[in-house]
């Protein structure tokens, strides 16, 4: 079996690799297993001082690494040297807080001394999407290391080159050897992996279909798993907002990454009052988008990452029409090569089509009109996916209150949903459990011990 690196702009296969075979993947965990011991023997600062390296790796790497990921994945370039940079500063943040998050914590109780101590698991298997190839491997591992976990690394198969590269970077940044590893290896492969003794929990980002298996094989072995999964993020429009201001806000949430981002917005509920306004405004703001190279800086609309994604994409918008959706813009092809997709807005989306049930991982807008905030919320709330969401007014205290509301893992007001490194990040229902980030994701992959002194 091999792994194809195809352009999605072009369709041109870049270069193939072989999967390993399970004797090589044996030999790569007997090789991590005693490299992680001397891993977490070692102090925070002295951990620290690697992740600092690798920021600077980041950066002193940030072109050829951006391109990387544009070749391979099919991103502008500029977010493609965005993604990096935020990297480097996921790296920095741990390097200067996980001593912090991690510190013993003194407790008193009935003995003479009693404290709660964060102890590494031991080996952590991530695996890994292409829709952020590094940022998200760097979201996971980075806590995960500074606890003084080892990690192995699945990646998606369409993003080889990515995972090779990451695997490198530690390497240059003079990361202890096979203390972080890149396995070359099939998702069936990874599931296996579960059930070696030698892996103490996994993460995975992907779908709610993989997320299920994954959690089924970390369940028959006991082993600890977070899980980050899809999402239909909504953003609410109440009528008292900028409607320029907050539609030029929407194309942003809606089309970064060509929409192919698990916290972008997918569902816009919008007061009726304002609803027709804010389409039209929208619509002429995809107007004037400019598919193209995504290398160029003029270009404005990417292609997918993959041929199969933009025909399922495409699929979920007609049977959305045929329930009576209403296709204001876009919504085909373009060209004859590449994945590139036309932005689309889908009007009056109601519960029961695709374009509300399902998550839409692509460049369309699902336009759904309530009559008042009370109605906004029911249908935000109206999913199986809770990752994130966004409320839009000119009062910051009803927003805030709005946003208590959302059943998510994380809510916006005014702003657009993203992952920080200082705030926990993760969903619940159906988009997944666990957190990344913040010192609640440091604290994912620890043994959190008690000690108690007589």
């Amino acid at each position: 079996m091999s792994m194809q690196s195809i352009n999605p702009a072009t369709g041109q296969i870049m270069q193939s690799f072989s999967t390993w075979q399970a004797d090589q993947i044996s030999i790569a965990l007997d090789q991590v297993e005693p490299a992680q011991a001397g891993w977490a023997a070692l102090g925070y600062e002295q951990r620290a001082q690697f992740f600092r390296q690798l920021a600077q790796v980041f950066r002193q790497n940030s072109e050829s690494y951006a391109h990387l990921i544009t070749e391979e994945m099919g991103k502008l370039l500029k977010e493609a040297r965005a993604e990096i940079e935020k990297c480097a500063i996921g790296c920095e943040h741990y390097a200067d807080h996980a001593a912090l998050y991690l510190r013993d914590e003194v407790i008193a109780s009935d003995a003479s001394r009693s404290v709660v101590v964060y102890q590494p698991l031991g080996i952590v298997l991530c695996i890994m999407p292409w829709n952020f190839p590094f940022w998200q491997l760097i979201r996971a591992a980075a806590p995960a290391m500074m606890a003084g976990n080892a990690v192995v690394l699945k990646h998606a198969s369409n993003v080889p080159q990515c995972a090779l590269a990451l695997e490198a970077a530690f390497q240059q940044a003079g990361f202890p050897a096979n203390t972080f590893r890149t396995f070359m290896i099939s998702a069936a492969q990874a599931e296996s992996m579960i059930a070696d003794r030698r892996i103490a929990a996994v993460t995975l980002t992907g779908s709610c279909a993989a997320g299920r298996k994954v959690a089924a094989m970390a369940g028959q072995h006991l082993k600890k798993c977070v899980l980050e999964l899809g999402g239909s993020d909504p953003f609410i429009v109440l009528d008292d907002v900028d409607i320029e201001s907050t539609a030029q806000q929407a194309l942003v949430a809606r089309l970064q990454n060509m929409g192919q981002s698990c916290i972008a917005a997918k569902r816009f509920i919008l007061q009726e009052t304002i609803a027709d306004v804010f389409v039209e405004q929208l619509q002429t703001l995809i107007s004037q988008l400019r598919s193209g190279d995504p290398k160029d800086t003029g270009t404005t609309i990417a292609p997918m990452a993959r041929m199969d994604l933009r025909s399922e994409l495409q699929a979920q918008v007609e049977r959305s029409q045929a329930l009576g959706a209403q296709l204001v813009t876009g919504g085909l092809p373009i060209g004859e090569q590449g994945a590139y997709y036309a932005p689309a807005i889908l009007d009056h989306v109601q519960p029961g089509m695709p374009a509300f049930d399902e998550e839409l991982f692509g460049p369309v807008a699902a336009i759904v009109r309530v009559k008042n905030a009370e109605e906004a919320v029911q249908l935000a709330n109206r999913t199986q996916f809770g990752l994130g969401g966004s409320v839009w007014t000119r009062d910051p205290a009803r927003g805030e209150a709005l946003a208590r509301q959302i059943h998510a893992g994380c809510t916006f007001v005014n702003g657009i949903v993203k992952s920080d490194p200082r705030l926990p990040f993760g969903g619940i229902k159906e988009s997944g459990y666990g957190r990344e980030l913040s010192y609640h994701g440091a604290r994912e992959f620890v043994n959190i011990k008690t000690v108690w002194v007589r």
